[in-house]
């Protein structure tokens, strides 16, 4: 038995002679379009795979039942966005934290920090990304003037710590990257508008 969003499906597992088989199936059809798959559930128990292709090593034989739900993209873009400005709020956390431990010379915990700073600055970017690419932006002006700004520091603040001068980078990250990561709350507030047009 084939569940879709907690509908009985016409497909039969049998049919399959594997659960990648049979996913990829049940994703080519219609109904799936303009939407994002949240759980697979195999024998009621929830699947995810561990490695690659994880899927293609489960026999159908040993599959009584798998149910898939799903949401529409614009629904899932929804959420993601509302997580946005919980990602501005740890960029402007971790900048302040970042440039207090510069001040006071604890330059180690500094750096590890900066780092992790960095990494959730680059997937704050990533999903702005795909959200702009899914829902094409009407503001294009602020969102193109946001990145830009956003890249040139993370170029220069790049320099600054290839020189080492930690005091400068405190002042970069306190004077002008948290202001620069505050505009992104407007941009965040233009996708969540164009997401709605397009829900609406």
């Amino acid at each position: 038995m084939i569940i879709i969003d907690g509908q009985e499906s016409s497909f039969k597992v049998n049919n399959f002679a594997n659960l990648e088989e049979l996913l990829v199936k049940v994703m080519e059809q219609d109904y799936l379009e303009n939407r994002v798959v949240t759980d697979v559930l195999i024998n009621d128990e929830s699947f995810s795979e561990i490695y690659p292709h994880q899927a293609e090593d489960i026999e159908t034989r040993e599959i009584a039942s798998v149910e898939i739900r799903s949401v529409p993209v614009a629904e899932m873009a929804m959420s993601i966005s509302r997580e946005l400005y919980k990602v501005v709020q740890i960029m402007s956390e971790g900048s302040r934290k970042v440039a207090e431990l510069f001040r006071q010379a604890d330059d180690s915990e500094a750096l590890e920090t900066y780092q992790d700073l960095l990494e959730v600055i680059r997937d704050f970017l990533g999903m702005i990304g795909v959200l702009r690419n899914e829902f094409s932006l009407q503001e294009q002006k602020v969102f193109n003037e946001a990145v830009e700004e956003i890249s040139s520091l993370l170029g220069e603040m790049t320099e600054v710590m290839e020189n080492e001068d930690w005091i400068l980078l405190a002042d970069l990250l306190e004077y002008e990257f948290l202001p620069a990561v505050d505009k992104w709350k407007q941009v965040i507030h233009l996708i969540r508008e164009d997401i709605k047009s397009v829900k609406g």
